[in-house]
């Protein structure tokens, strides 16, 4: 391995340029979830995750460069959360057209939230494995990414919690559960199906990737 793959990253892996078009659209999305949002608390809490998230990448950049997949999909997860941000999770224009259409009960953008949830921190959990211990593919590596991703949800779940019994009703619009007692459930049940399908659906392509920037992944 070359010294620069030792260092946690390669130059082969990722443009300069691709990460600033990245960021540039996430700049975008945030300057815009900030007009007039469905009020501005729900909006922080909603964006604080994907503010740290980025800046977390930034301050790790020098040391650790993802793979361009796993830039591409922060960005989309951030989007999620800027979407949900912008309008509450309960209200997101297009999936009260769905609930009104499809006759669903409540709308389900949270759901798609939850989903990233698992998804995306499921291929980042999965590369930092990959790449920081001796793990390698194959059920163990699987295994305990989906723990991870359960162990994120459960800690946002304990996050809404505490932010609801610190600030009451003002929290309802951040907590989403529409009056669902089962909320909480199912939104780990869906975190947990995206953690367990996103290696399944994307491995290959994070392989080659990962393959091109040096990292011994078998």
């Amino acid at each position: 391995m070359n010294s620069t793959a030792a260092q946690g990253y390669s130059p082969a892996q990722v443009s300069g340029r691709y990460l600033v078009a990245l960021l540039a659209i996430f700049v975008v999305v945030l300057a815009w979830s900030a007009i007039n949002p469905y009020d501005y608390f729900t909006w922080f809490l909603e964006v604080i995750p994907a503010i740290l998230g980025v800046g977390i990448l930034g301050a790790i950049y020098p040391w650790f460069r993802f793979t361009r997949l796993i830039y591409t999909l922060v960005l989309l997860h951030c989007m999620i959360l800027i979407i949900g941000g912008h309008y509450t999770y309960a209200e997101v224009p297009l999936f009260n057209w769905i609930r009104d259409t499809f006759g669903h009960a409540r709308n389900n953008y949270d759901k798609v939230g939850h989903f990233a949830q698992g998804f995306i921190p499921a291929m980042i959990a999965r590369e930092v494995l990959l790449r920081k211990t001796p793990l390698k593919r194959g059920a163990w590596l699987y295994i305990i990414v989906i723990g991870l991703c359960l162990g994120i949800s459960a800690l946002y779940e304990l996050f809404e919690w505490a932010v609801a019994a610190a600030t009451g009703t003002a929290a309802d619009a951040f907590l989403g559960s529409q009056g669902d007692p089962w909320d909480t459930q199912k939104d780990m049940a869906t975190c947990m199906i995206g953690a367990a399908i996103a290696p399944l659906l994307l491995g290959k392509i994070h392989n080659n990737q990962l393959r091109r920037a040096g990292v011994p992944i078998d």
